[in-house]
């Protein structure tokens, strides 16, 4: 009982809370959903450790720069996911980023196009500004018309901004097993494939977009500078819930704490005096 009592004032000293209530906050922000590719063409290495974890990295560090905006992700090969929808939730976004990988669509190729056009669906409102798409691919469109579908984002009001993850030399795809590289790529015939940074097509797309293509290295992923371009932009109101008005559940603790060791006091004390009572009547004897 001791005990007990002891370790319930040690909680109360901790001052435990529980929200009180679910409140909307009011925010002012943009909404931006990035596009990202997974094809198997963003495992070369030219951009270290590869495209794909390079732009994971880049994304990762773009949430953390983030404050009153929403941000939502898709994903494409030859079709296109929605990974995360509009959210100011940044731990979630996080989390459902570092679930990424190229098996998560099994149709290969890159249909940038799909991808415009579910982003596009996605974001949330019927406004036609404050939104902002970001594409990062290596450019290897082989699907659809691109070109078009910016064109047709950007009458919504989406502006689109590209990132080119790649080199125009380009690099082997490796294929790899159970985590361990075994070999690169190959095409019919035998010979490794060499996937190159294709600009053409994601400058014609940020050109229609109005927004700014960037070309990665690995010295610069273009980002903050996207970023830089987004925090420039009109920003919109919206409510986001988060609990609010905690309140302090100290005081339980404290009041059953200190009743218990008033008990453990008590019950010992009356020990105490039959026990010397006792001895009392012993020695009369």
């Amino acid at each position: 009982m001791n005990l007990l009592g002891i370790s319930l004032v040690i909680i109360a000293c901790a001052n435990p809370q529980i929200g009180t209530r679910l409140e909307e906050v009011k925010r002012e922000g943009v909404d931006i959903i990035i596009a990202l590719d997974i094809s198997n063409s963003m495992k070369a290495q030219d951009i270290k450790p590869s495209r794909l974890e390079r732009s994971k990295q880049a994304i990762s560090r773009l949430i953390d720069k983030l404050e009153n905006d929403r941000i939502g992700m898709v994903v494409f090969a030859g079709q296109a996911y929605v990974q995360l929808p509009i959210t100011s939730d940044y731990a979630a976004a996080k989390l459902f980023l570092s679930t990424i990988d190229t098996d998560l669509i099994p149709t290969q190729g890159t249909c940038v196009g799909c991808a415009i056009d579910l982003a596009t669906e996605s974001f949330v409102g019927n406004d036609n500004k404050h939104k902002a798409l970001i594409i990062i691919t290596d450019g290897e469109n082989h699907e659809d018309d691109a070109v078009e579908a910016a064109k047709k984002a950007h009458a919504t009001g989406v502006v689109i901004h590209t990132i080119g993850m790649g080199s125009p030399d380009g690099a082997p795809i490796p294929i790899s097993r159970n985590g361990y590289q075994t070999d690169f790529l190959k095409d019919k015939a035998g010979n490794t494939v060499i996937t190159k940074l294709e600009t053409l097509t994601l400058e014609q797309i940020a050109s229609e977009g109005k927004g700014q293509f960037i070309q990665a290295s690995n010295s610069d992923d273009g980002l903050s500078t996207i970023l830089a371009q987004i925090s420039k932009m009109d920003k919109k109101s919206f409510g986001s819930k988060q609990f609010t008005d905690y309140e302090d559940r100290f005081q339980y603790f404290l009041a059953a704490g200190l009743l218990l060791l008033l008990l453990e006091f008590t019950i010992t004390n009356k020990r105490s005096k039959i026990i010397q009572q006792m001895d009392l009547f012993n020695e009369k004897k």
